[in-house]
């Protein structure tokens, strides 16, 4: 696996590339099962996590293609694909609970020092302070 960072999203993604947009906080690369499907990771305060040693990028948490036929699980750890186990539907939709949780415990407690128009805050958390807004309000 190799990486290359980019302003922007190149059309055709070579397969055994990861590109990381810094600009647009996201990570994207062709599923590493071979399916060819593309898998996007946003980078955020509640997302994936992105560290380049110099060398080496990692992603982090492990990135489960639950959306995707294969429903590939695997860890990009040090610039190399580590397989993981495969989830169940159960275990996948506990996941995805306690991710809405963490992100809408994150966002409730920065919406009191935040707006939905912080340039600071990249795309998606802004999305989602929006939405948290509008909902709270009913």
């Amino acid at each position: 696996m190799k990486h290359e960072f980019v302003e922007h999203i190149p059309k055709e993604l070579e397969i055994d590339t990861v590109y990381v947009s810094m600009n647009h906080a996201t990570v994207i690369h062709s599923c590493f099962c071979g399916c060819g499907s593309h898998v996007v990771t946003p980078l955020s305060p509640t997302g994936w996590k992105l560290t380049y040693d110099g060398e080496f990028i990692t992603l982090y948490p492990s990135i489960g293609s639950w959306n995707l036929p294969c429903k590939s699980h695997y860890w990009i750890r040090s610039g190399q694909i580590e397989w993981s186990t495969k989830w169940s539907d159960q275990r996948i939709e506990a996941g995805r609970l306690a991710e809405a949780s963490r992100r809408n415990d994150y966002y409730s407690r920065r919406s009191d020092v935040s707006s939905p128009n912080d340039p600071v805050l990249g795309f998606w958390p802004r999305l989602w302070l929006q939405l948290t807004k509008i909902f709270r309000k009913k």
